[in-house]
Order: C-alpha cells, then sequence, then structure tokens
C-alpha cells in the first residue's frame, strides 16, 4: 500500500474576489445591529468611534497584510502562530478561530432570517386575513437561516472561492442610497441645526466613547478573513494587502458618512439622536432613513441588511472551512477535513463539516448575543497575537525585504497590540459569559488535541520541520547537537547525520572529543592522546564545513567516556545526542549505553555506517515499526531531512506472526497506515503489512535490501529503555547502515 499526498487547492481568486470576501464580511450587518447601541452610550461622538475604530482596523490590517504576504497558505492567523510559534500553540488560535467564524455565521445567517421575514411581512400584509407573524417568529427566522446556510454551503462546493459579488453590489448600491438621499437632504439643515445634532458630542463623556468603541469594533471585522483563504490567492504577496486595505476604506466610506448623515438628516427637529437611540437601539438606521426617505428608507434598508447578512454568512462559512482544512493538513483536526475534492478543486468535508457545526450551533447555544461577544473577544485576542507575531517574525528575519512591510514598525503593530488588548479587556468586562464561553470551548479543543490530535499533529510538525529548516529558525529554535567523536574515520558521516539534527544556519553541533584521564598521566601517552584528538577534531571540522555547518568543538580530560558524555550532554543541554558505533553487541558497549539512555534527558541517535556512507544518497529506507511507533516526533524529523534533496522510497513495515488473524492484521495497517500518513516528506512512502514464523530473520532480511533502516530503542517506562534482543540482532547480523534512536524522556 502506497500513502499519497493530498492535492492542494488553487489560487484561483483576484484582487476583485478578494476584495469581494473582506467588503462582504465587514460591511453592513454589523453597522446595522450596533450604531443604535454606540449612539446610545456616546451619542453623536460615535462618529469618531467609529472613525478611530477605522484606524485601529487598518493598524491591525497592515501586520496582517505583511504575514499573509510572507505565508500565503490559508489559515489566517493559525497559520502565522504555526509558523512563528509552536504546532501547540496554533492549535489554541485555530481552534478558537474557526470557533469565532462559526459564531458569526451563526449570528449572521440568523440576522438573515429575522430581515428576510421582516421582507415577507411587508410584501404579505396588503393580502387579506393575513396576520403578521413573521417579525419576532424566531422559528421562521431559524428556518430561513438554514434554508441559507445550505445554499451557501452548496455553492462553497460546487465554486471556487470569492466573494458574493451580486450581493456585495447589492448592499454597497443601498447604502450608497441611503448616503446620498441623506445628503441630498441636508440644505435643509441650518448651520444651527447641525451643531445642535451634535451638541452635547460627549454625551457621557470619554468613557462613553470607549464603549462605544467596544461594542462597535466588530463592525470592521472581516479583512482577516482574507488571510484565511490566502492559499486560494493570486500573486498573494501584493493582492492581499491590496485587498485587506481596500476592503476597509470601503468599509469606513461607506460607515462615516452614513453616521453622519443620520445624526444629521435622520432627526427631526428637537429630537436627540442618543435619545432616539435609547429608544430603538436595533432599529435606528431603518428609524432615521425613513425620516428622510419616507417608507422607502426603510424597505432599502431592510434591503441593504437583507444582502449584508448574507455576504457576511458566506464569507465566514469559507473562511473557517479554510482554517479547519489547514489544520486538518497540519493534523490538527481529523486528516479527512484536510482533503480537495478532485472534481469540484474545493474542500469539500472542512465545507460540510463546518455547516454542520454551524446548524448545531443554531438549536444549541440558547443565548446567541454571549456568543457573538464571545467571537468579538476572541478575534480582538487573535488580533493582537498576530501583531506580535509580527514583530517576532519580523526580529527574525523571517521573510525577504522584498515582501509588505508594515511602516512605522514597531511603533505602529505595539499601538495596534494595546488597542485591541484594551478593546478585548472591556469586552470581557462587560459581557462575562464571552469569556466562559471563550474558555469552556478552548479547554474542550484542549482534551481533544492531548487526547486524539496531539500525537499525530506533533509528528507531522517535526516532518515539517525536519523537511524545512527554515521553520526552526522562524520559530527562535536553535537545537544543539553534541557529536563525541573518537575515531577519525566516523567524522564525515557522523557530520552527515548530524546536519540533519542542526540543519546549517539553523541548529548548533557541538564536537566533543574525551581524552582519558589516566593517558594523560601516563607522560610516554599524553601527547599520542592529544595529538590523536587534535586529528579527530580535524576531520570532523572538516567534513562539516564542506556541507556548511559551522561547529563548535571541545576536548575534555576523564576518567571514562560515558559518564563524561552524559555531564556534557547536560551542562550544555543539547537537544540531541549522535553516536557513532562501528558496533555495539558486546556487553561493555551494551550495558553504557542502556546506561545514558536512561540518564539523558536529550534525544539520542546512533549511527552505524561505514565511512563512505552519503545520508543524501539514500534511496531505499526501511522503518519496522512495532504497533503504532514510539519515537514518532524524532523519525518524523529525520525522515524530512533526509527528503530534503531527494524523494526516497520510505517503507513502513510491520510484522505479525503466521496465526494473526485477519481482525488483527486489518487492525495492524490501519495504525500502520495513519501512522505513516502523519510524515510531511515527499517522495514514495509504502506501508506493508507481513506475515512470518520469524519476525526477526523477516525483518534481517528486508535491511539488508535496504540502504538505511531505521529502528526504535524499546522503552518500558518513562525512564526504562534498552536496546532489545531483535535490534541487537539486526546489527549483529546485518552490515547495512543503521540508526537506532530514542527520543528524550
Amino acid at each position: 500500500m502506497s500513502y499519497a499526498v493530498d492535492i492542494g487547492t488553487e489560487r484561483n481568486i483576484g484582487i476583485l474576489g478578494a476584495v469581494g470576501i473582506g467588503v462582504g464580511a465587514i460591511v453592513g450587518g454589523g453597522i446595522l445591529a450596533l450604531a443604535g447601541v454606540a449612539f446610545s452610550v456616546t451619542g453623536p461622538s460615535a462618529i469618531l468611534a467609529f472613525a478611530l475604530n477605522g484606524v485601529i482596523a487598518l493598524i491591525t490590517a497592515l501586520s496582517f497584510a505583511e504575514l499573509s504576504a510572507a505565508f500565503p497558505d490559508s489559515g489566517g492567523t493559525y497559520v502565522f502562530s504555526k509558523k512563528v510559534l509552536s504546532i501547540r500553540a496554533a492549535f489554541a488560535v485555530g481552534w478558537v478561530v474557526w470557533f469565532a467564524s462559526i459564531v458569526a455565521a451563526v449570528l449572521y445567517a440568523v440576522g438573515a432570517g429575522y430581515f428576510i421575514g421582516v421582507l415577507f411581512d411587508g410584501l404579505l400584509s396588503g393580502i387579506p386575513g393575513f396576520h403578521h407573524v413573521w417579525p419576532g417568529a424566531y422559528r421562521t427566522a431559524l428556518g430561513i437561516a438554514l434554508i441559507a446556510i445550505v445554499y451557501f454551503t452548496l455553492s462553497l462546493i460546487f465554486k471556487k472561492g470569492g466573494g458574493s459579488s451580486i450581493a456585495n453590489i447589492g448592499k454597497i448600491a443601498a447604502f450608497s442610497i441611503l448616503i446620498i438621499a441623506g445628503l441630498a437632504a441636508l440644505p435643509r439643515e441650518t448651520t444651527a441645526d447641525i451643531r445642535r445634532d451634535f451638541t452635547p458630542f460627549l454625551s457621557f463623556g470619554a468613557l462613553g466613547l470607549i464603549q462605544a468603541m467596544g461594542y462597535t469594533f466588530i463592525t470592521l471585522q472581516g479583512f482577516d478573513l482574507i488571510a484565511a483563504v490566502a492559499g486560494e490567492i493570486k500573486n498573494p504577496g501584493r493582492t492581499i494587502p491590496r485587498a485587506m486595505i481596500i476592503s476597509l476604506v470601503i468599509a469606513l466610506a461607506i460607515y462615516i458618512p452614513l453616521i453622519f448623515v443620520i445624526t444629521v438628516a435622520g432627526t427631526k427637529a428637537g429630537e436627540s439622536i442618543t435619545a432616539l437611540s435609547r429608544a430603538n437601539p436595533e432599529s435606528i438606521i431603518a428609524i432615521t432613513a425613513e425620516t428622510y426617505l419616507g417608507r422607502a428608507g426603510y424597505w432599502i434598508v431592510i434591503a441593504a441588511a437583507i444582502l449584508s447578512m448574507l455576504s457576511a454568512l458566506y464569507a465566514n462559512i469559507l473562511a473557517a472551512s479554510r482554517v479547519a482544512q489547514s489544520m486538518a493538513r497540519d493534523r490538527a483536526l481529523p486528516r479527512a477535513l484536510g482533503s480537495v475534492d478532485r472534481k469540484h478543486g474545493t474542500p469539500v468535508n472542512a465545507i460540510l463539516v463546518t455547516a454542520a457545526i454551524i446548524v448545531t450551533t443554531v438549536f444549541v447555544i440558547p443565548d446567541i448575543g454571549s456568543a457573538g461577544a464571545a467571537a468579538s473577544l476572541i478575534f480582538l485576542i487573535t488580533f493582537a497575537l498576530a501583531q506580535w507575531i509580527g514583530i517576532v517574525a519580523r526580529r527574525r528575519r523571517a521573510y525577504s525585504q522584498g515582501s509588505f512591510l508594515t511602516p512605522f514598525y514597531p511603533y505602529i503593530p505595539i499601538f495596534g497590540i494595546a488597542a485591541c488588548l484594551g478593546l478585548a479587556v472591556f469586552q470581557g468586562l462587560t459581557v462575562p459569559a464571552a469569556g466562559l464561553i471563550a474558555l469552556v470551548w478552548l479547554a474542550f479543543g484542549g482534551c481533544l488535541y492531548v487526547i486524539i490530535f496531539g500525537r499525530s499533529a506533533r509528528i507531522f510538525d517535526a516532518s515539517s520541520e525536519g523537511f524545512d529548516p527554515d521553520l526552526v529558525k522562524l520559530r527562535g529554535r536553535s537545537p544543539l547537537v553534541l557529536v563525541p567523536i573518537a575515531n577519525p574515520v566516523n567524522a564525515a558521516p557522523m557530520i552527515r547525520v548530524a546536519s540533519s539534527l542542526a540543519p546549517p544556519d539553523t541548529g548548533r553541533v557541538l564536537l566533543l572529543s574525551v581524552v582519558l584521564s589516566k593517558g594523560v598521566n601516563d607522560a610516554g601517552r599524553e601527547e599520542d592522546l592529544i595529538v590523536n584528538s587534535q586529528k579527530v577534531l580535524k576531520e570532523a571540522i572538516s567534513a562539516s564545513l564542506d556541507i556548511g555547518l559551522s561547529p563548535e568543538a571541545l576536548i575534555t580530560i576523564a576518567e571514562r567516556p560515558w559518564p563524561e558524555i552524559i555531564r556534557v550532554s547536560e551542562t550544555h543541554g543539547c537537544e540531541s545526542l549522535l553516536l557513532g558505533l562501528t558496533q555495539f553487541t558486546d556487553s561493555d558497549t551494551e550495558k553504557n549505553l542502556e546506561t545514558l539512555l536512561n540518564s539523558i534527558d536529550s534525544d539520542v541517535v546512533i549511527l552505524r555506517a561505514p565511512s563512505d556512507w552519503q545520508m543524501l544518497e539514500v534511496k531505499r529506507v526501511l522503518v519496522p515499526v512495532g504497533g503504532r511507533g514510539g519515537h514518532g516526533e524524532l523519525l518524523a524529523r529525520i525522515l524530512g531531512s533526509i527528503c530534503r534533496s531527494d524523494n526516497p522510497e520510505i517503507t513502513f513495515l510491520r510484522v505479525l506472526p503466521e496465526i494473526a488473524d485477519w481482525k488483527t492484521y486489518d487492525r495492524a495497517r490501519k495504525e500502520l497506515f495513519l501512522y505513516a500518513a502523519d510524515q510531511a516528506v515527499k517522495g514514495e512512502i509504502k506501508v506493508q503489512v507481513e506475515k512470518s514464523d520469524d519476525i526477526a530473520a523477516h525483518i534481517i532480511r528486508r535491511v539488508t535490501e535496504s540502504d538505511l533502516a531505521i529502528l526504535g530503542i524499546q522503552r518500558l517506562g518513562r525512564r526504562r529503555k534498552f536496546l532489545g534482543e531483535l535490534t541487537l540482532r539486526i546489527a549483529g547480523e546485518t552490515d547495512r547502515p543503521l540508526l537506532i534512536i530514542s527520543r528524550r524522556n
């Protein structure tokens, strides 16, 4: 059985499609629902609240644009966290962002259902005997919401991503009519009238302004959804930054004038926008539009609301499904969600599962408002996180200077972090249930990660690090590998393996030569020992320079080599220990090895290979696995490094006794297939489950047919490791290159 790598989605979204996603998510629904809330807590200065939020959103978008241009993969903040932090942190971020987008989709679906119900009520109100059952009929709104979810789900399955252009054009046209009509009504207002409309400007002081900003920042959320589908955007380094900025500019070009005209033209003589909003916070825009446009203004607002909710629903389903797809490809969610349908070129499974969770959430969550506040809180925290990640990535020189860069670094992102965190704190204090919902969802995800997804995700991530050393550097890691060398003949093959554990320009290699103190005290041997030690290091350093490594060298004096290796490893905090042995089947070496394995807290790799062995020339790799394997992350890192410059054939082998029944065989095959599927490597991966009455002899025969065999050291508990009879027999009965590995305690 061979394992085939998932095909990827194509880059088919241009600048118009990317802007459409942003506009679809940002414009409309938020301001229609929250403008009244803003007026009720701050009065006419709501226009300033939206303007200040616009500045914060633009600042945040700059960091998103920089990171998306540098890492143009679908997933948004999840991808940024995976690249710069770790797979564990990325899972937490991706898990809550997925949830936030799902909840946002629920809010927009229910909102669309409500406003469509209002529209139907208006259309049917002229029919004799018709009773006004649509407005407030929650079940009816839910039914319409479900129809909308199903429609957009099918649309996303059968059509590749992009903004919902018809809905976007329609709602922009509706808002344009409201603004133009409001501006046309301004000549009827005197300067004194306008002054009265904006007096008092800060109705409830600076605190009210901050409250309005906290309530309404979510109205500008949506530019981040462009980053969530970055893997499908053409020319991402140029398109993504432009699309984010254009989307926000369009939103602000609608929001600011709209707030102005409803404040001035939407209120009658003697009316206060503050008092009017406190009495009718949910419908303030419809009421004010009706003031200067008549009944037509009311229906234009309803039409804008429907189109806004539907376009935002579409954008959030799209973004949430791409976050799920990206996580699944990294094994942080079930792998099936990461696949792409060959016929339609879309992640069908991710879309269907996301839609199913949205539908479930519609019925399960009783307090949609608190869930929406939790989504807003999550977005604010992840916005702050993304800007911090941008600072970290820039410091680590994560990408070329040709990429889009945030201006006035680091002052702009620092200000953005402070602003987003400040608004997040406000949100948490204002709606305590929001923080609780977010924590419960995060705890639930944490349990799933530990129990189900964590192992596969860490293996896949380790394989990615082995294959792409830049990922190690980007995360700020500089793994130190200790390489004790006693025989200059072993220097070259040892260094080649060391370069896989500590890649050039990323990790560090510490060469160790131990001079025995007994020989130093013998005047006749002292000079020979020193000369031999220098020769060993010379050969090792020369081999290192040939492949681009710049190792450190250390000569120590000790009574015995094995305890000294343990001491040096612990003193220097080495991540890995690489030993080169020509043979280790004698009892003394075996005993010393097992003592070392059970005393050291680093990964251990033992190499047995001829002096002319080239790791990168390996074509056939055999990996015998018992069960699901106990050294997954270390093995994955080594296999990833082997595949950097070539595509070898990697065979995962499990040998069962002849008496094993078909159920045992099938279970072993499935387990081995999943284990092999977690490797993020190129080349052909084979999964073979075979039967034999002599398991050891069968594996030995297969080892002799390979260019390299990788064996895991057996473990009995956390601190008990031993070489095992099988490993010793393979080493004693074959002359093929071997790597024997043991992950850290």
